[in-house]
């Protein structure tokens, strides 16, 4: 078997030295070090997380396979608050549908089956350095290239159908950015840095979607609560600010990208 035809379900099959083993062989073939193995609770099952350091950049593993992504806002009940708040935001002006469920429709990724190789992926977003369109050939440069939306998506969620990475909720306590506890400042299963700031932007190869963040717009914007979180929820792919991030005007001066390694 190949690293990059390694499936999250076999993934979750090994044992810790059997995780160990393989990480040293991805390690090996990136000519990279390995600097962490260990397993975490997750979906209530034990999952390994492994890092790479490459160059002085560090990348977890993903294993892919068949997958599924996406979001079904017909089959998910919103909370009472959710749909109060929702509706407050209706009311001010915003929002992408009468209601909450038909917003999401227009917001987030469909359900879907599909397949991804197993990659690396840098555990942090890093700034762009070029105009959206000459990054790939600046990754290239270095051996890596960005990742799709797909993959970005996989990544984030790492299997969880939940509206966002940690669950369906968003905490009432706290604001989506800056520093301080809660689930979106933690790592993510695969331990990655992930969907931790709505003022961060995600690019990939996608070109009509943008990922873990809107600079900071629907908290700028007084959009409501939830709104103002929902660019951290996994499937969200903000089609409306991609078109600003990829027009003449190219503003793209909060976006980031977060490279991937093949195996």
């Amino acid at each position: 078997m190949s690293l990059a035809d390694l499936t999250l379900d076999q993934w979750r099959s090994f044992d810790l030295p059997a995780a160990r083993r393989l990480a040293e062989e991805a390690a090996g073939r990136v000519e990279g070090r390995v600097t962490l193995v260990d397993t975490t609770e997750h979906l209530g099952a034990p999952l390994h997380r492994v890092r790479i350091e490459r160059e002085g950049q560090e990348f977890a593993l993903i294993p892919g396979g068949p997958v599924t992504l996406g979001f079904d806002p017909d089959g998910w009940r919103p909370t009472a608050w959710q749909t109060a708040d929702y509706a407050g935001s209706l009311e001010q002006g915003f929002g992408a549908g009468p209601d909450l469920r038909a917003h999401l429709a227009q917001v987030l990724s469909p359900r879907r089956n599909v397949v991804l190789a197993t990659v690396l992926m840098a555990v942090e977003d890093e700034d762009l350095t070029e105009e959206p369109a000459d990054m790939p050939a600046v990754l290239a440069a270095r051996g890596l290239r960005m990742p799709s939306s797909d993959e970005w998506e996989h990544a984030c969620g790492a299997g969880a159908e939940t509206l966002f990475r940690w669950g369906n909720d968003c905490p009432l306590d706290s604001l989506p950015y800056g520093d301080g506890p809660g689930p979106r400042n933690e790592p993510n299963a695969f331990g990655l840095r992930v969907a931790y700031d709505t003022y961060r932007s995600e690019l990939t190869s996608d070109v009509t979607a943008v990922h873990g963040g809107d600079g900071g717009e629907s908290v700028c914007g007084g959009y409501g609560q939830l709104l103002a979180w929902l660019p951290l929820a996994t499937a969200h792919r903000n089609p409306a600010m991609a078109e600003f991030v990829y027009g003449p005007d190219a503003l793209h001066e909060d976006c980031s990208t977060r490279p991937v390694l093949a195996l």
